[in-house]
């Protein structure tokens, strides 16, 4: 078996294009979306404020909005089309518009029609944006009403008021980094390995060296070695970002590492496995790498991660159900994220086992057809 993996590390040295698809190719996708993700999220988003009353509630909106680090009140205008034109236009990402008479009706216990418009078309700007312009506006009327307003007219009352405490459990910066780059890192690096695994093994096809490689003996460990090269090179890669991000940028680990290391290990040889069967099954390194494409393309959407699948249609919970980056997910959020019991993640864990068994018992009796031919 030994031999079969100095075998596969002499034809990646003796290849420069493998050899960048396992070094410089890995490396890269980590320095790109480690720096993407490297502020956390966006802020200073741009915002315009349509302020038509001229009043200090509007000031004081006015003022909370650009207190607020995640906006920038780019624009002040009184005309509503001049901001639904540079909303169009996607200078600002909304605006908050503050009608004529507003604060005279709020202080008569009627509508203000205050309105917050923002660009839902990217989705988590909008969210952000729409979050943001909401809790500001909302706190500035709240510090009118309090101080500006009922301060000078109410005679002062000490009296206890109810507090509702609201708070945001495992990532309470909401913060891009934490929630999306661990699980962007392994999508990608899955699917760089399915393409090597892939290759590799097509090359073999391709220059007829599959008997003298993986004869009737040892075969299974042939192919279980060469395997095993891409995904200890991809896993390598992995835990160097993992030191990155745990390390240097503070993200601790709430559960065990060690369930999430090995689970790693299980995602990229169940992926490896998969490969390996495809382009053994079809012996065409073209179809191999369209099924890469769609089967382990789709594996941030369909884990329940970005999308959510309550409600889903029936083939998108059956999608998400076929493929091992969806346990895999489960098992990393509840030990990394939220701190699970290790008990609670074993049933994932022998979930993306069973993936490994399975693809690479189904690999090796494809192996053996074709040696035997």
């Amino acid at each position: 078996m030994f031999a079969s993996m100095l075998r596969e590390l002499r034809y990646l040295l003796h290849n420069k294009w493998d050899l960048a698809m396992v070094l410089i190719a890995p490396l890269v996708v980590i320095l790109l979306f480690s720096g993407m993700f490297l502020k956390g999220k966006p802020d200073h988003l741009p915002i315009a404020v349509i302020d038509q009353d001229q009043s200090e509630l509007s000031r004081n909106i006015d003022r909370y909005l650009s207190l607020n680090h995640t906006l920038d009140v780019k624009y002040r205008t009184q005309n509503q089309t001049e901001a639904e034109t540079l909303l169009n236009q996607t200078k600002i990402w909304g605006y908050v518009h503050i009608p004529a008479g507003a604060e005279q009706r709020l202080v008569n216990a009627q509508d203000a029609q205050i309105s917050i418009a923002f660009n839902q078309s990217f989705f988590s700007v909008g969210n952000t944006v729409s979050s943001a312009m909401l809790v500001a506006t909302l706190n500035a009327i709240a510090d009118f009403s309090g101080e500006s307003y009922f301060g000078n007219l109410l005679p002062y009352l000490d009296v206890p008021t109810p507090n509702v405490k609201i708070s945001t459990l495992y990532n309470p910066n909401l913060s891009y980094e934490f929630y999306l780059e661990p699980f962007l890192i392994p999508a990608i690096l899955h699917l760089l390995l399915c393409c090597c695994v892939a290759f590799a093994i097509g090359q073999e096809l391709k220059r007829k060296t599959l008997r003298s490689w993986a004869n009737q003996q040892n075969y299974i460990r042939a192919l279980f070695a060469k395997i095993l090269v891409y995904v200890i090179i991809f896993t390598l890669w992995t835990w160097a970002w993992m030191f990155w991000l745990i390390v240097f940028r503070g993200w601790f680990v709430a559960g065990s590492v060690w369930l999430i290391l090995a689970g790693q290990i299980l995602l990229y040889f169940a992926y490896a496995c998969i490969s390996s069967t495809v382009v053994l099954a079809s012996q065409d390194l073209g179809r191999t790498f369209g099924f890469v494409a769609v089967y382990g393309g789709s594996s941030l959407s369909f884990a329940g991660v970005t999308l959510p699948l309550n409600n889903a249609p029936i083939f998108t919970q059956f999608w998400s159900m076929i493929i091992p980056y969806t346990p895999y997910a489960r098992l990393q959020t509840e030990q990394w994220v939220v701190g699970s019991d290790i008990a609670i993640s074993l049933l994932p864990f022998f979930i993306l086992l069973g993936y490994c068994l399975f693809y690479f018992l189904l690999s090796a009796l494809l192996m053996k057809k074709l040696v035997k031919e």
